[in-house]
């Protein structure tokens, strides 16, 4: 599952696969008519479900989907940033997302934050230091697919790697979560008398006279690291919380159609309040008809081309297309499905604010239930009742 370019690249390939797709009308069969413009034949062809929507759609939800291409780019001398939260997808109250690129050396100054920070590294390499609530150090290299996570208040940096630095994706428990409300040790020496510092630190004052200034240190540029050993900080613990993850190494769920690989605080302990899935679904496969009984699900787009129909009580339904670069979201205990629509697989990372990951099949929930109950309620018959499945089969092909 492994994929060697990153989000960027992604976002470029689906961009251009896009001006290919045949532009959708809103019409079927006797409803609806044509769209003679003014139109965007782009987007019309990258949202068919959108503009015409299955029969089955109803009502009216609110929007579920948000790319970050169309969000605002932050550049620094080391990379850049950018955030797709509560304010740019208002229905994403339980999680903000962050697409953040730092080139060879590029540094995230030191910072900690009042959320969780979970990250999933969607390109090549990087340091990341962390400093534990015992006083203990912590320093790893991370690559593509490997997880890191920080709690509220811990404080931490990263830095790019390698020939071209990384790309990652960065998750906090909070919708509302702003990029500018980090606590950056720039800014804070910045708003502190010399007079306090030098007492604090036990050096002269003038020590601080030409301290950089917070907007050029959010990103940087800096000097490549050596090797990792050298960076283990001597006459000093190791912390033994390990807030980084391996999640590729991880044994997958494999069905026909596709992989699924869960990491909750189970097998990565210390994330304590963002638990998550990365699925691979072949062409034509499909996450099956469920729900989550804990959350809002949170979704990120690595690869290829997919729709998603969400059903929310009372009658409504929508569905919404996407690419790789994008973000969904399903508010709770919503029902819903992701397909594959394109002849490429599918890859997607479901997170959720909770330190465990769950969720109910309704496969399964059907083949659990009394089958004279279940005939009575939807009017089908035998058939319909063998082929359920007592056993949860996350995607089907």
């Amino acid at each position: 599952m492994a994929f060697a370019a990153g989000g960027t690249v992604a976002l470029a390939a689906g961009k251009v696969h896009a001006h290919d797709q045949p532009v959708a009308q809103p019409f079927t069969g006797k409803t609806g008519g044509s769209d003679p413009g003014p139109n965007d034949p782009i987007r019309m062809g990258e949202n068919p479900d959108i503009v015409n929507p299955p029969p089955t759609d109803s009502g009216t939800l609110p929007n579920l989907r948000f790319s970050f291409s169309d969000s605002h780019v932050r550049k620094g001398t080391g990379g850049w940033t950018r955030q797709v939260t509560e304010r740019e997808l208002g229905i994403s109250t339980t999680i903000a997302g962050v697409d953040m690129r730092l080139n060879r050396g590029g540094i995230r100054e030191l910072h900690w934050h009042k959320e969780g920070e979970w990250s999933y590294m969607l390109y090549g390499s990087a340091r990341i230091t962390a400093l534990d609530t015992d006083g203990n150090w912590f320093v790893d290299d991370v690559n593509v697919g490997d997880l890191w996570y920080f709690p509220p208040g811990v404080p931490h940096s990263i830095q790019g790697l390698g020939p071209d630095g990384c790309e990652f994706l960065l998750a906090f428990d909070n919708g509302g979560f702003d990029e500018d409300s980090t606590f950056l040790l720039s800014d804070w020496f910045k708003h502190v008398p010399p007079e306090i510092l030098a007492k604090n630190f036990g050096v002269p004052a003038e020590t601080f006279s030409k301290l950089p200034s917070p907007s050029d240190e959010y990103i940087f540029a800096g000097k490549v690291p050596g090797a990792l050993n050298a960076d283990a900080i001597g006459g000093a613990t190791r912390s033994s919380i390990a807030f980084s993850h391996r999640m590729l190494a991880q044994d997958p769920i494999t069905l026909k159609g596709g992989t699924v690989r869960i990491t909750d605080s189970s097998s990565f302990k210390v994330s304590k309040t963002i638990a998550a899935a990365l699925v691979e679904l072949q062409p034509g496969a499909m996450r099956e008809l469920h729900w989550h009984p804990n959350n809002d699900e949170w979704q990120y787009y690595l690869e290829g081309e997919g729709r998603m129909g969400v059903f929310a009580s009372s009658g409504q339904a929508r569905t919404f297309d996407f690419r790789a670069g994008d973000v969904g979201y399903v508010p709770f205990a919503m029902g819903h499905y992701i397909e594959n629509t394109g002849d490429k697989p599918l890859r997607f990372l479901e997170l959720f604010k909770s330190s465990y990951y769950a969720d109910i099949s309704l496969n399964q929930w059907l083949a659990s239930t009394p089958p004279e109950l279940v005939k009575q309620h939807l009017h089908l018959d035998d058939r319909f009742m063998h082929a359920l499945d007592k056993t949860k089969k996350p995607i089907v092909s």
